[in-house]
């Protein structure tokens, strides 16, 4: 049965509607950035661009490197972003956009977030590269799915009671990185960890302006948790739902982060700029044997 116009948007040129692209646009080995502006710090390392579009936060440039065909997207900030730009990728190379039908092969992306982070542990220090390990959903958007055969509910359980969970919040969801793309992309230039992703910059990270919030040592409950040879190492917004969507529909997904900021430490990266710009060059040297 063909899947409805109201659960499909498509823009009148065929496009998907947030993302603007159509399925001959993009390549299947994508790097995510969430900034727009860093796209192009991206991009300028392509030997050629063929394609290139923008629809309010969503940017893409597909083009040649190293004669590699890659895209890059930026998704925006937030979980929400994310289930926006998954469904719609997915959406290209899996669904026939004319006939609105799942096809009958489908196609595994290669995905790979570009992110700056703070590091929570002392020993994972500025100028570094994290992979992580796992996406820790603190923020509830993998509950509307059907997630639960890749949930780790041993380590949830720990991490709920180690922290006394509240339980009007979301219950915490734990998500595997693509193995593969783990290994590929490791060496010893890399740390792992659990990346936790929140659904907020401020209150849901702890952060305190005018506005009290519910639990004041959350924080320092994240940076002290272990479960085995799991530990939080990092706190932004995207890669729980990257790797949880991605896993859902069938896709590899792996997020590299440029550790600028050690909270345990209390220092910050002399050079932020080229910490980014080292780990987008490591990313990209990588892909090419992908």
């Amino acid at each position: 049965m063909p899947i409805k116009e109201s659960e499909l948007i498509l823009n009148p040129d065929g496009s998907v509607y947030h993302l603007n692209l159509k399925p001959e646009n993009i390549s299947k080995t994508i790097i995510f950035v969430g900034d727009q502006d860093r796209v192009e710090k991206i991009t300028k390392h392509f030997d050629s661009i063929e394609f290139t579009t923008q629809k309010r936060e969503f940017k893409t440039q597909t083009g040649t490197y190293k004669n590699k065909r890659l895209t890059v997207i930026s998704t925006g900030i937030g979980p929400d972003n994310i289930d926006i730009v998954m469904n719609e990728l997915d959406a290209l190379v899996n669904i026939d956009l004319e006939t609105r039908q799942p096809k009958q092969n489908l196609t595994s992306l290669n995905i790979v977030r570009v992110g700056t982070s703070g590091s929570l542990q002392s020993d994972i220090p500025v100028d570094s590269f994290l992979i992580s390990s796992h996406g820790l959903d603190l923020n509830g958007l993998l509950h509307f799915y059907q997630i639960e055969k890749f949930t780790n509910p041993d380590v949830e359980t720990a991490f709920i009671k180690h922290t006394k969970w509240d339980a009007n919040k979301a219950k915490p969801i734990l998500i595997a990185n693509s193995e593969s793309l783990e290994k590929h992309f490791s060496s010893s230039k890399t740390y792992a960890g659990i990346t936790a992703t929140a659904v907020g910059f401020y209150g849901p990270q702890g952060r305190v302006l005018r506005l009290p919030i519910k639990d004041v040592d959350l924080n320092t409950k994240m940076d002290s948790f272990a479960y085995q040879n799991h530990r939080i190492t990092n706190l932004e917004m995207e890669t729980s739902a990257i790797y949880g969507l991605s896993k859902l529909l069938g896709h590899q997904a792996l997020s590299l982060n440029a550790i600028i900021a050690n909270r345990a430490n209390g220092t910050f990266s002399q050079d932020s700029k080229k910490v980014v710009e080292n780990l987008i060059t490591y990313t990209l040297d990588k892909m090419t044997s992908l």
